[in-house]
C-alpha cells in the first residue's frame, strides 16, 4: 500500500484543516455519524463554526453545548426517537453557553443545497416550498418564475462548507472510499466541500477497492485526508462493523437535561480521553461486543475480466 500523504491522525486532521469561523458539515443519515471527529474539534477548542447537517443529532448538541458553534443550517433537530435536543435549545432560549444563530430548511431543502454545492449551480429548484411557511422562517429561500411558464417555484442557495468529514467503511490510501448502507447525503456533501476528510474502520490495499468499484461513492481526487479511526462514529453505527447504540441515545436525553451536567459528561468523556482509542477503552469490551453487527453477506458480483 502506497502511503500518499493523505494518511493522518484525527488531530492532525482537525489541527490542519479546521479553522475557527470555518463552515463545517458532518453528515451520516442516523449511520456514519463521525463523533470522533466532533470530539477532537471539542477538544481542540474551535470556536465561531457554522455547523451544517441535515439532522443535528447529538453530534451537534455535544459541539454546540461545548461552545464551539455560533450558527446552526439544518433540517429536522431532535434526539431521533427520543425528543428534544436540549443544548440546542439552551443555546437558542438561552444563549447558554453562548449565542446560536439557526437558518432551517427542509430535508429536501439542505439536500437541494448540497447539490447545487456539488454542481456549482446558482440555486437548487423545489417545489415542496409552495405553500409551507418554511419561507417566512428563512429569508433564504426565495422564490423565480419558472422560465417553462408552470408558475413560481422555490430555490435554496447552494451550499459549499470548508470542510467535511465522511466516515465510511473503508478506504485506500488515496481516498477512494467505499461506503455502503443508508448512504444519507455522503456523496453529495463531499463534492459541494472545499475540503474532504474521509474517516474510515479500515484501510485497504487499493485492489480491494478496484475489485469493487460500483462500491466507491467518494473518489480519491475530491479527499483531502484519510483517518483511520475504528468505531469512529459510536454512538451511531456503520453497516457491517458495529451497531447503533440506543441505550446512549436514551442516556443522553438525561445527561444533557442541564449544562452543568452536559459539561460534566463532556470533562469525562471528550476533554478526559486523549483520543479515540482512549474513549474505546473507557466504553469497554463490553458495551463493543454489545453492538456487534452479525453477519449477513451481499451475494457477490462478476465484474469480468474487463471491470
Amino acid at each position: 500500500m502506497t502511503n500518499t500523504g493523505k494518511l493522518m491522525t484525527m488531530r492532525e486532521a482537525v489541527g490542519r484543516f479546521v479553522d475557527d469561523g470555518a463552515t463545517l458539515a458532518i453528515e451520516g443519515f442516523t449511520a456514519f455519524i463521525c463523533f470522533a471527529a466532533a470530539h477532537e474539534i471539542i477538544r481542540q477548542h474551535k470556536r465561531d463554526l457554522v455547523l451544517c447537517r441535515l439532522t443535528p443529532d447529538l453530534i451537534y448538541d455535544q459541539m454546540i453545548a461545548a461552545g464551539v458553534a455560533s450558527k446552526l443550517v439544518f433540517s429536522y433537530l431532535g434526539n431521533p426517537g427520543v425528543g428534544s435536543l436540549h443544548c440546542i435549545r439552551r443555546a437558542v432560549e438561552q444563549s447558554v453557553p453562548r449565542p446560536l444563530a439557526i437558518e432551517e430548511y427542509s430535508h429536501f431543502g439542505m439536500v437541494g443545497r448540497y447539490m447545487a454545492g456539488a454542481a456549482d449551480l446558482p440555486f437548487f429548484p423545489l417545489r415542496s416550498y409552495l405553500g409551507s411557511d418554511m419561507p417566512a422562517a428563512n429569508e433564504r429561500i426565495q422564490f423565480v418564475d419558472s422560465p417553462y411558464g408552470d408558475g413560481p417555484i422555490a430555490v435554496v442557495p447552494p451550499l459549499k462548507p470548508d470542510v467535511t468529514f465522511v466516515h465510511a467503511q473503508r478506504a485506500d490510501a488515496h481516498g477512494n472510499t467505499h461506503l455502503w448502507g443508508l448512504l444519507g447525503t455522503q456523496k453529495e456533501v463531499a463534492f459541494a466541500s472545499k475540503k474532504v476528510i474521509v474517516v474510515v474502520e479500515e484501510i485497504v490495499d487499493e485492489e480491494v477497492i478496484r475489485r469493487d468499484p460500483n462500491r466507491t461513492l467518494i473518489p480519491g481526487l475530491i479527499v483531502d485526508a484519510v483517518v483511520h479511526e475504528a468505531y469512529g462514529a459510536h454512538p451511531s453505527y456503520v453497516q457491517g462493523y458495529y451497531d447503533r447504540d440506543n441505550d446512549f441515545y436514551l442516556k443522553w436525553d438525561e445527561w444533557s437535561r442541564d449544562q452543568a451536567t452536559t459539561e460534566a459528561w463532556l470533562a469525562e468523556w471528550v476533554y478526559g480521553v486523549a483520543d479515540r482509542a482512549a474513549y474505546l477503552a473507557k466504553l469497554g469490551g463490553d458495551t463493543l461486543d454489545r453492538l456487534a453487527p452479525g453477519r449477513l453477506e451481499a451475494d457477490p458480483v462478476n465484474y469480468g475480466r474487463y471491470g
